[in-house]
């Protein structure tokens, strides 16, 4: 063995090359997440949206409360009535009370809340009652159809299901109960970003041009803030003057007096009690006046015919 192998030179010191990159690395991540963070970026992704909050909480009814109107079984001023066809109506008579639950996400909600906000501030009527509404008439935008065509009645269509088919009462032939209220989106500004946003304007599909338009059509049927006669009489309008729209406007403000006391709830159904009590206060006075209206034309003598 030469003597040069007791000393051999000594074992080169590892490369730090891969410690330095790796530790510019994670620098260089740390500080995105720094100014991803202090721009809000992680905040928005996460935050969720809120409903509206709710102005106060609504009294349960009581029968000493009808309106004048819900007792005469007809609207104090000139209301705009929606006029279902006789499929619809059979069909939806079958659909009273929902007192079951729905299956509606939280985040598919989050886009609909800013719409109720504008639609309030805008046209004076309580979002809870408008929501109402929707959630009636579309399971708030989930029923099979909503965004295209119209409903198995061939009249109604979009998330508020307006009617496009109708006369509209006091509009003149040819102008339906959606053509009243169409431009109601003008008045209020729309959000920047929500699903279904049309191209065209106005729409019956875009979700902000119609609850829009409800809102304006609750307003001008008399609806406000609270939730009591008037409310009801405005649901009452929107759906239509028969047996089955006083069951309609029934389950609309009582989900909607429900909502007011305990808070929003998207998946809860109607508190059977409640329905009853909004029943006995309002609905039931219109639904003896039209049994009385029926039974007198039933019993309406026939002329004699002439000799």
């Amino acid at each position: 063995m030469s003597s040069e192998s007791h000393f051999a030179s000594p074992p080169s010191p590892p490369s730090e090359r891969g410690a330095w990159l790796l530790a510019c690395t994670i620098a260089a991540v740390g500080l995105a997440v720094l100014i991803a963070a202090l721009g809000g970026v992680f905040g928005r992704a996460s935050a969720s949206v809120a409903p509206p909050p709710v102005l106060a909480s609504a009294a349960t009814p009581a029968p000493a409360s009808a309106s004048v109107a819900s007792a005469a079984g007809a609207s104090t001023h000139a209301a705009i009535v929606a006029q279902p066809s006789l499929a619809q109506q059979r069909l939806q008579a079958t659909s009273f009370v929902d007192a079951t639950q729905t299956h509606i996400s939280r985040r598919w909600m989050e886009g609909f809340y800013p719409i109720y906000a504008v639609a309030q501030s805008t046209f004076g009527v309580n979002w809870l009652l408008l929501a109402s509404i929707h959630r009636q008439e579309s399971a708030f935008s989930t029923a099979a159809g909503i965004y295209h065509g119209l409903n198995f009645a061939g009249c109604c269509g979009g998330p508020m299901q307006f009617n496009v088919t109708n006369g509209g009462a006091g509009g003149g032939a040819g102008v339906s109960t959606w053509d009243l209220v169409a431009d109601s989106y003008v008045y209020g500004k729309r959000p920047a970003h929500y699903d279904h946003m049309t191209a065209t304007h106005p729409s019956i599909y875009d979700d902000f041009d119609s609850i829009m338009a409800a809102a304006h059509l609750l307003s001008a049927d008399g609806a406000q803030y609270a939730l009591d006669g008037a409310a009801w009489d405005a649901a009452y309008d929107y759906y239509g003057h028969d047996a089955t729209g006083v069951s309609y406007a029934d389950e609309v403000l009582a989900r909607a007096i429900g909502w007011s006391q305990h808070g929003f709830c998207i998946n809860c159904g109607v508190d059977t009690g409640l329905m009853e009590a909004v029943h006995a206060a309002y609905g039931a006075p219109v639904l003896a006046a039209l049994s009385t209206a029926t039974t007198a034309r039933v019993r309406r003598p026939k002329p004699k015919p002439a000799r």
